[in-house]
């Protein structure tokens, strides 16, 4: 199975997405809910468009 995106509804009726990797371990999430459809589709594009470019900033150290 590749990775995928799940869309779904909250206990407070909100959307909200989780990216699921290969092995079935979610690696993403929202972190917020969606008042509609479209805005958590909207989250889960900004994500797959921006994601590729981001570079990795380490704080752990300081």
């Amino acid at each position: 199975m590749a990775s995928k995106f799940e869309l779904f509804t909250d206990k407070k009726g909100e959307f909200r997405w989780r990216l699921i990797a290969s092995n079935g371990q979610t690696i993403a999430d929202s972190g917020e809910g969606y008042t509609t459809r479209a805005n958590a589709l909207n989250g889960i594009e900004s994500v797959k468009k921006n994601a590729p470019t981001a570079p990795i900033v380490d704080i752990s150290q300081s």
